[in-house]
């Protein structure tokens, strides 16, 4: 038993000892247990990671411009002659075949130009009849000697005189027979009415734009571009032209013509592309957009968070199923996108991406999967 001593020299017993052991022994075996848990602590655990899968893809770089349907050949129609106009049964939109009416004058000059050229034409048919017939007989008076040299000489002058005047008479009956015809503006192709230049009672003049007319058997895309966009597009590209409206309907197109100056107050040229086969919903005036490749490549897309900067470049966490570790590995990123890395080399088909907390790993840290 344990005592302490007294005042007086005597011993008695320390009550509060079997208390200190039980103390003691609580705290050695509190200290015991916290170093077995820094032991567990500090063994190596492992992180789980977010991972993606790689996959390459075909990625094409492609440049957009919205435009629209014109005609390749657009022509403006109007009459040989003056005249009033008397009726106009075509307007904005008419689809007309090959000759058909567009316009027509009022032709009551023309027609009373035929009737003087018709009675020119009789007047001098008389005459050249008349003259045929003196030629005749002074002929015959001239080889049986009853007539002198002269007198025939005469005769036949008359009659040559009198054809040509016949001749002239005919050609004018001709030119007012043409020019009744001119009367009537007809259609020289198949096409559609883009725009009238004249109204019924209106007084034109000779060559004045009645109609204009787009030929519907060629249509072209035209569209405006900056230069700098322009300078960018390969040689002779292969364009893919879409309605804005629909885009399931496509058709391909050459450029065909790029204008030599730019607008004065766009400063975008012009560029015009022939459309091969274009399907009859592309009507004029739809509005479409041409879309044209720049650059092909074989790509990873990956999301920007599984990008970190190593000491030699970019470089992505690259998960080993055999061991379930991750190791850096460099990368090859050809542009960086708001969401996105498109890189071109450093990963294979098949392997996994780290795409989430990169920054707190390591190489050869242990990981699971999510």
């Amino acid at each position: 038993m344990v005592k302490s001593v007294t005042r007086n020299g005597g011993w008695r017993p320390a009550t509060g000892s079997k208390f200190h052991l039980i103390a003691c022994g609580l705290t050695f075996a509190t200290l015991v247990s916290a170093c077995r848990d820094d032991e567990v602590s500090t063994a190596p655990q492992s992180r789980p990671v977010r991972t993606q899968l790689v996959e390459i893809v075909e990625w094409r770089e492609a440049g957009t411009a919205i435009g629209e349907i014109k005609p390749r050949y657009e022509s403006d129609v109007g009459f040989r002659i003056a005249g009033k106009i008397a009726a106009r049964p075509v307007g904005v939109g008419t689809v007309v075949d090959k000759s058909t009416l567009l316009a027509k004058l009022d032709s009551t000059n023309e027609q009373t130009a035929i009737r003087i050229a018709e009675t020119d034409v009789a007047a001098a048919q008389a005459e050249a009849d008349d003259a045929a017939g003196g030629e005749t007989r002074q002929r015959g008076l001239l080889q049986r000697g009853f007539t002198p040299q002269a007198n025939y000489d005469a005769a036949d002058r008359r009659l040559r005189t009198a054809k040509a005047r016949l001749e002239a008479a005919e050609l004018a009956k001709k030119d007012a027979t043409e020019r009744l015809g001119y009367t009537e503006l007809r259609s020289d192709d198949a096409g559609v009415v883009t725009a009238v230049g004249a109204q019924v009672g209106q007084v034109v003049s000779a060559g004045q734009m009645i109609v204009r007319i787009a030929r519907t058997g060629a249509k072209e895309a035209e569209f405006k571009v900056a230069e700098r966009a322009l300078r960018s597009v390969p040689r002779d590209p292969l364009v893919e032209v879409s309605l804005l409206s629909d885009p399931a309907i496509k058709a391909l197109g050459h450029v065909r013509e790029v204008a030599t100056t730019a607008d004065p107050v766009t400063r975008t040229y012009a560029v015009r592309l022939s459309l091969d086969t274009p399907p009859d919903a592309m009507r004029f005036g739809a509005t479409v957009q041409g879309r044209v490749v720049f650059e092909e490549k074989r790509v990873v897309q990956l999301p920007s968070s599984a990008l970190f900067d190593a000491d030699n470049g970019p470089a992505v966490w690259v998960f080993d199923p055999s061991t379930s570790t991750v190791n850096p590995r460099p990368v090859t990123v050809l542009r960086y996108e708001s969401d996105r890395v498109l890189v071109v080399d450093g990963l294979a088909t098949g392997e996994r991406v780290v795409i989430a907390g990169v920054q707190k790993l390591w190489p050869g840290m242990k990981v699971r999967l999510m």
